[in-house]
């Protein structure tokens, strides 16, 4: 059920049809699958897909779900995707469609996320 979800979103059913076709993602393609799967997955499901990454192996993968839970990163943003997608070769958004990499659109990802978004934004407001 938590995969069906996550491939509401087009970037998350990209992501994951080339992780199952044993793709290299690239290390912000990771990321950012990391970043928005936590919510989904349990650790093991991702690191599962994750070293399906040909150039990933599973250290890597463990490392990466632990810095990602360990730190608390919520899911980015279409244009921080963006920015990082500039950085490597493997095309994290499926296309141009501005809502293709927009998490926040169509998946249903927990309150609390959006409380810390809130906070921060009110902070640096302040700041």
């Amino acid at each position: 059920m938590a995969l069906q979800d996550l491939r509401k979103n087009d970037m998350m059913a990209h992501l994951l049809d080339a992780l199952e076709q044993g793709k290299d993602i690239g290390h912000y393609g990771r990321l950012v699958f990391t970043m928005v799967a936590q919510y989904f997955l349990d650790d093991e499901q991702i690191v599962k897909l994750l070293k399906q990454d040909q150039d990933f192996s599973e250290a890597q993968a463990r490392g990466l779900v632990e810095q990602v839970r360990s730190r608390g990163y919520n899911p980015p943003r279409r244009e921080r995707i963006i920015q990082w997608q500039k950085e490597q070769k493997f095309p994290i958004c499926p296309s141009d469609d501005p809502d293709a990499c927009n998490v926040y659109r169509n998946l249903k990802l927990p309150e609390e996320i959006f409380r810390d978004i809130s906070q921060y934004h009110e902070e640096k407001a302040n700041a």
